[in-house]
C-alpha cells in the first residue's frame, strides 16, 4: 500500500496528504447527486407555495377592499391552487428522487402511498380549478349579456 494512503476499509481509499484528490465511487456520486438533485426540487416546491401564498394574501386583501369580492376570490383560488398543484408535483419529483436510488421494501411502499395520497390531492385541486374557471367563464359571459 502506498504511504499516503489509508485504507478506511470502504470499497476506495481516501488520501491522507493534504491537497491531493479523493476518489468517490460511481454509488457515491449518484447517491450525493441525487441528494442533491432533490433537495433542490424540494427547495423549488417550498419557493413556489411561497410565492403562492404571499400572492394569494395579497389578492384576498384586495378583493375583500373591492366590489367584485365573490369574482376576486374565485380569482384568488385558481392562482392559488395553481401554485399548489406545482409545488406538489416538485415534492412528488423530491420524493422519488430520494427512493429511487436502492430503495428498500419499506421506502417503495411509503413511496406508493405519498403518491396515491399526492395524485389525489392533484386530481381534486384539478378539477376544482376547472370548475371555478368554468364558473368564472359564465359569470363573464352574464356580465357582457351573452
Amino acid at each position: 500500500m502506498c504511504p499516503q494512503m489509508v485504507d478506511t476499509g470502504a470499497r476506495h481509499a481516501d488520501f491522507a496528504t493534504p491537497g491531493l484528490r479523493r476518489f468517490w465511487t460511481m454509488d457515491e456520486l449518484i447517491r450525493s447527486g441525487s441528494t442533491y438533485i432533490a433537495l433542490g426540487a424540494e427547495a423549488v416546491a417550498a419557493a413556489a407555495i411561497a410565492y403562492g401564498t404571499i400572492e394569494a394574501l395579497v389578492g384576498l386583501g384586495l378583493t375583500l377592499v373591492g366590489k367584485n369580492s365573490i369574482v376576486g376570490r374565485r380569482g384568488v383560488r385558481t392562482r392559488f391552487g395553481i401554485w399548489l398543484l406545482l409545488g406538489l408535483e416538485f415534492e412528488l419529483a423530491a420524493d422519488i428522487v430520494r427512493t429511487a436510488i436502492a430503495p428498500s421494501w419499506t421506502d417503495i411502499g411509503q413511496l406508493a402511498a405519498i403518491a396515491v395520497i399526492r395524485t389525489a390531492l392533484n386530481y381534486f385541486l384539478e378539477a376544482e380549478i376547472e370548475t371555478l374557471g368554468k364558473s368564472d367563464e359564465a359569470d363573464r359571459r352574464v356580465r357582457n349579456g351573452r
